[in-house]
């Protein structure tokens, strides 16, 4: 299983990275490292949800970290 934290960058933009050595502050949640399971989360908006956020999240560096394009590319 792999940790994810919500960083908010200082344009304002709230992201989800990849924490695998499980030190970052916040609030984590976890996903399997693999395509399907996290487009699974994404569908479902498991993010959002598990890591108590109102607003959409970015999720580029994770999918950048797991090596996943954005879907419809």
């Amino acid at each position: 299983m792999l940790r994810v934290v919500a960083v908010t960058a200082e344009s304002g933009v709230e992201s989800v990275r990849p924490d695998p050595r499980r030190r970052l502050p916040g609030r984590g949640a976890y996903v399997h490292p693999r395509t399907d399971c996290l487009a699974l989360a994404e569908r479902r908006r498991a993010f959002t949800r598990a890591l108590r956020r109102t607003g959409p999240l970015d999720l580029e560096p994770l999918r950048a970290a797991l090596g996943v394009r954005a879907q419809g590319d």
